[in-house]
């Protein structure tokens, strides 16, 4: 894809200057990207050898596509995986589980028709999926359908206003629809949280109420394994890079955004999505360099009449011969 040479651009300059930055972090800390372990591979292992067995009925058949998916997906396996829940709703085709890990799939392929549809019959299936009514709402934010995005979003917040991971999917969508408004409830749930979830620290270092050189040691001195460690940092680095997005610093966001995927934590949202928030911001630079070459010709165009009059005379005859 076109963007990932925007985003090793960005990482060479964001890195070369890291050093010198204010957390005063002279390299990223990382954990040592997740492998498949042995009893994954003897999951697999024994399911395929399970499917082979003319005996299982669809039911079971069904629930073992649907484990095989799992597993697939956890190793980052997403096309085999999305092979596996489809042949999975084929055999059962009533499980809302299924159909919201689907919609997460079209979203990060931002086929959003696709997204919606699937977390729409995931809810239909089971009105109760709270994982399905959060998806539909980030499917319509990256959609661009913010007002729906916003509605799901503060329903699913105030079914459990404890929850700091729906406070923040509602501050990011908030900011589309009134950013003032979204920043100040945003402030308001972080003061009133009432416990020590990770969730909240993420939600401190976007405020700005932590600094990234607390937040970064807070994870470092709390983590006793490396499977936790990518996890937390996965989810660190994603919501940074989110901040550095938002505030226009794209070097920062590209970096941290390579670093949210450096991990390996394949089954978190934040892992999928970097994927489309580097889109983004390809996207956004693209738009930008396609504006400056449009301003730089216009403003040649002024420079030189003769070269100006002679390209409506081009274009006129373009225009004759078309006719």
């Amino acid at each position: 894809m076109n963007w990932i040479r925007v985003a090793l651009v960005g990482a060479v300059l964001v890195l070369s200057g890291c050093a010198s930055n204010s957390s005063g972090w002279g390299y990223p800390p990382m954990a040592v990207p997740l492998q498949p372990s042995i009893q994954q591979e003897i999951q697999l292992s024994r399911l395929d050898q399970l499917l082979l067995r003319p005996d299982v009925d669809d039911i079971t058949r069904a629930k073992m596509f649907y484990e095989r998916g799992l597993i697939n997906d956890s190793l980052g396996l997403r096309d085999l995986a999305r092979v596996d829940f489809t042949q999975s709703l084929n055999l059962k085709p009533d499980q809302s589980d299924v159909f919201n890990i689907l919609g997460v799939y079209y979203t990060q392929n931002t086929d959003f028709d696709g997204a919606y549809e699937a977390l729409d019959s995931a809810l239909e299936l089971d009105p109760s999926n709270q994982f399905a009514e959060r998806n539909l709402a980030i499917a319509l934010y990256y959609g661009e359908r913010y007002d729906q995005a916003y509605e799901i979003a503060k329903k699913h917040y105030n079914d459990a206003p404890t929850d700091p991971y729906r406070a923040i999917w509602l501050y990011w969508i908030g900011l589309e629809v009134d950013p003032i408004a979204a920043t100040e409830e945003f402030k308001v749930q972080y003061q009133q949280r009432t416990d020590g979830d990770f969730g909240w620290e993420l939600a401190g270092v976007i405020l700005k109420e932590t600094s990234e050189d607390e937040f970064l040691k807070t994870i470092l001195s709390t983590t006793r394994n490396n499977v936790n460690l990518a996890e937390k940092l996965t989810e660190g680095y994603f919501y940074l890079a989110k901040r550095y997005q938002h505030e226009g610093d794209y070097p920062n966001a590209i970096a941290l955004y390579q670093l949210a995927m450096a991990g390996n934590v394949y089954e978190y949202v934040e892992h999928r999505y970097s994927f489309v928030e580097l889109g983004k911001i390809y996207q956004s630079l693209r738009e930008l360099q396609e504006q400056k070459i449009k301003e730089q010709q216009a403003l040649e165009s002024k420079e030189d009449p003769v070269a100006e009059s002679t390209e409506k005379e081009v274009l006129k005859e373009e225009e004759a011969l078309a006719e």
